[in-house]
């Protein structure tokens, strides 16, 4: 089984305007609700591509009740844990000539809930895939990646982890599965800007070296490559298409790869149905669909 875990889960209020004005009244052409949060968006782009998962988190208020009636409605299995205060986080999204973001704070979540969430992190078994994405609410330990890959690595579960900084580089010393850093975090932890594939290998060898077994580097327009866990390097050229939407596509790569992985046990094809998934949404106004990639991979 996957799981997914979204330690912040949101409702997205997304509008649509031809242009934004700070300090003015805003008027809108379009507007909807999505689901939020990077794992979340794990899990509905798995349902897409006909893998089944479970979505792990915190969620609290009317919000959170909205959250889990959307993953129902999509299909997909939820076991989070109810908070006793609080409101699950609703982010504004305001798309126009650029993208404004007024992401919430969320709820607390207080240390008898963490415990309740190690608890269900103990089921897990050989064989099952955990992904850990996004960055943490501050009212939660700084290496909480770090802790649950630790509690897990005996256990033989296949950790993916998108996470940037010191949450990811803490984790590589349990060898997770996979991690997806873009072009620039990867250049971020070690200080440097890397402006070619031999610099971008260079450092995910690197990464590979302190644990990672397989990296998978996003670098938006110009593609994407694989470091995979033999030491092959796989490269791909960007899907074409008139970018609409920049959240959720690299979550959408991140199911892609799982779900290729899982399919074939092939890097080559986890990479280009990653690649797939991810592009198609970024061309979509929401999440990729699965008619969306297939789309794409009939190019």
């Amino acid at each position: 089984m996957i799981y997914t875990v979204t330690f912040n889960p949101a409702l997205d209020y997304v509008v649509r305007l031809p242009a934004f004005e700070p300090g003015a009244v805003n008027r809108t052409e379009s507007e909807d609700i999505q689901l939020g949060g990077k794992g979340i968006n794990v899990s509905c782009v798995l349902g897409q591509l006909g893998f089944k998962s479970v979505a792990l988190g915190f969620v609290a208020g009317f919000t959170g009740e909205a959250v889990e009636a959307g993953l129902a409605r999509r299909g997909v299995s939820a076991d989070f844990i109810r908070l006793p205060e609080g409101l699950t986080r609703i982010n504004v999204k305001i798309k126009a000539s650029v993208e404004t973001e007024i992401n919430g704070r969320g709820p607390a979540i207080p240390a008898g809930a963490l415990e309740e969430l190690f608890r269900k992190l103990e089921r897990l078994a050989a064989g099952d895939v955990l992904v850990l994405a996004g960055s943490i609410p501050a009212s939660l330990p700084s290496d909480i990646y770090q802790r649950i890959l630790a509690r897990l690595a005996p256990k033989g579960v296949l950790c993916a982890v998108d996470a940037t900084g010191e949450l990811l580089v803490k984790v590589l010393p349990y060898r997770p599965f996979l991690i997806k850093p873009n072009n620039h975090e990867l250049g971020e932890i070690f200080g440097r800007t890397l402006s070619t594939d031999e610099e971008i290998v260079e450092c995910a060898r690197l990464l590979q070296q302190k644990g990672a077994r397989n990296v998978l580097v996003s670098m938006a327009g110009d593609g994407a490559l694989l470091l995979d866990e033999g030491g092959n390097v796989h490269r791909l050229e960007a899907f074409k298409g008139k970018v609409k939407n920049s959240v959720g596509a690299g979550d959408s790569m991140v199911a892609g790869f799982v779900a290729g992985w899982l399919e074939k046990g092939d890097y080559a094809w986890a990479l280009r149905l990653g690649s797939a998934c991810g592009s198609a949404t970024a061309f979509s106004d929401t999440l990729a669909t699965r008619t969306e990639i297939e789309s794409l991979l009939q190019r």
